[in-house]
């Protein structure tokens, strides 16, 4: 890596739709983007970026591993320069019955989840703060607020998220560091999603499903709010999705 003038945007969980949009949105304000995920393909992403005309560093990297959590934000902070905006965006999504989830699901989703969030929220803040700057965005979902049947394991995490982000931005926010929960409440536009859930996703009908590009607007907006009107919690969903 190598220094940049650029603001530095880092997008833990970059895959390939809403991270993804996420990471180009902050690319079309002038941005150098780091891109992480733990497995699969960023190179096609940063071609999007460098198309945009702007700059990208791609790197995996497990958000549930400690070192590797410190190591990187270590990494880009000497190599490439501070850190302006995180976005953490993991998701975890699965469904099981109660009794069919297993201890090992349930302690990965939550690693996802809530431990990741921990972690990377953590080392995030412990480089903003001396600067008494930056924004730190995380992506919640429906079940940050409720737990719906055969979700146990990821409400539990996006629960537990939802908690840490509200702690985080109580401390922080008074020493000059954004941090906002988006509440995703709805499907996005998702192949994985399509897939997964099947028939909830057709009935939807195209009202019905989130444009990652445009929820990737929000995470923008967010981060250029004027300190006098921070908001902490955004909820969005498409217009026909009742709630």
């Amino acid at each position: 890596m190598a220094t940049t003038d650029k603001p530095i945007a880092l997008v833990i969980g970059a895959g390939d739709y809403l991270g993804s949009a996420i990471a180009r949105r902050f690319a079309r304000e002038g941005f150098h983007l780091v891109i992480t995920r733990r497995r699969g393909d960023l190179g096609a992403l940063s071609a999007e970026i460098t198309a945009l005309g702007s700059s990208a560093t791609a790197i995996h990297s497990d958000a549930r591993d400690e070192a590797q959590v410190s190591e990187l934000i270590d990494r880009v902070e000497a190599e490439l320069g501070p850190l302006r905006v995180a976005v953490f965006n993991v998701g975890g999504n699965v469904r099981f019955d109660i009794c069919e989830t297993t201890t090992r699901v349930y302690r990965k989703v939550w690693e996802m989840c809530a431990l990741a969030g921990f972690l990377v929220g953590r080392e995030v803040a412990r480089k903003m703060l001396p600067r008494n700057e930056g924004t730190i965005l995380f992506t919640g979902a429906s079940a940050s607020l409720r737990g719906g049947r055969g979700f146990a394991a990821f409400a539990g995490g996006k629960h537990a998220l939802r908690a840490l982000a509200q702690s985080m931005a109580r401390e922080l926010s008074p020493q000059g560091i954004h941090v906002a929960y988006v509440i995703v409440d709805g499907l996005i536009r998702n192949e994985a999603t399509a897939e997964f859930l099947p028939d909830l996703y057709a009935s939807k009908g195209d009202g019905g499903i989130i444009e990652p590009d445009d929820l990737a607007e929000i995470y923008w907006q967010l981060h250029k709010q004027p300190c006098s009107a921070w908001t902490f919690e955004q909820d969005a969903r498409p217009f026909a999705e009742s709630w």
